[in-house]
């Protein structure tokens, strides 16, 4: 089950908890893994940095913090995602915002696979797995509000 949430942000309609349940079921199998109960949660920034400081004493902005409590092939976890981040991101990078969006929740739930991002070859692979599964979400657009 994937569930949404808002914290100090209004709801943004960009992406759906049908679309996102599709597309990680999709993914995890991919990964030989089963999609467990996967909380989203968007803030903002602040509210980010602010968790960022208490649950991990880093005291810098970050686009997402995954906090994983799968069990062996049954992947489960919070997401929290500064929605602000995103969409700086977003706008450094060039690309829209729903495709930046889509890239953190990915990146996020494959943190949930096991998939590190601390050493270069850690975030070499990270990437390109990134990459594959964003391919695959057009299979699940349908659920993807415009």
């Amino acid at each position: 089950m994937v569930e949404i949430h808002f914290e100090d942000i209004p709801a943004i309609p960009e992406i759906t908890p049908e679309f996102l349940f599709a597309w990680f079921s999709d993914v995890a199998a991919l990964e030989s893994r089963e999609l467990g109960d996967i909380n989203m949660i968007f803030c903002s920034d602040e509210y980010l940095l602010e968790m960022n400081r208490q649950h991990l004493d880093h005291d810098y902005y970050t686009d997402i913090i995954t906090f994983d409590y799968s069990m062996d092939k049954v992947v489960s976890g919070d997401l929290f995602i500064s929605v602000d981040r995103v969409r700086d991101n977003a706008a450094e990078l060039n690309t829209s915002f729903q495709d930046e969006l889509c890239r953190v929740c990915v990146h996020g739930l494959l943190h949930l696979c096991g998939y590190k991002d601390k050493s270069e070859s850690d975030e070499k692979l990270m990437r390109s797995k990134e990459d594959e599964m964003l391919d695959r979400r057009t299979f699940h657009v349908k659920h993807l509000k415009s």
